[in-house]
């Protein structure tokens, strides 16, 4: 993605002045729902490294770097929708085509906790 270009997470701000800064350090997220952003937009720019390190280091090893890069490239996203954002949750939406061109709608409330000032994406409930 050039720097330039609008963000991928909706902020109508251009992408070196949004979540690169989080995905350059996620230390720098302020809040779940900035994290839960650029964890999208990560997504989309295919930042595999930046979604598996901002899981909850207790749920990390769980998780399959290839399943995610999977996902991210055989999908195109369209667009985040933000449903509603609370200080440890988020509720959204990620309009995207899969690997068939089909539009789809990943719908979850995610949890988020903050240790020592640093936020992580701990789990999600799938709503659709």
């Amino acid at each position: 993605m050039n720097q330039q270009q609008l963000c991928p997470c909706g902020s109508n701000k251009i992408y070196e002045e949004c979540c690169s800064l989080i995905h350059q350090d996620y230390k720098k997220a302020e809040s779940a729902e900035q994290l839960m952003c650029a964890r999208y937009a990560a997504f989309v720019v295919h930042d595999i490294d930046f979604i598996y390190n901002t899981f909850d280091p207790s749920t990390r090893r769980f998780q399959n770097k290839k399943d995610i890069e999977s996902w991210a490239r055989e999908s195109k996203w369209l667009q985040l929708e933000v449903i509603k954002a609370t200080t440890n949750t988020v509720d959204f939406k990620a309009h995207y085509l899969d690997s068939n061109m089909n539009v789809q709608i990943h719908h979850e409330k995610s949890n988020f906790k903050q240790v020592q000032n640093v936020w992580f994406y701990v789990d999600g409930k799938i709503l659709s």
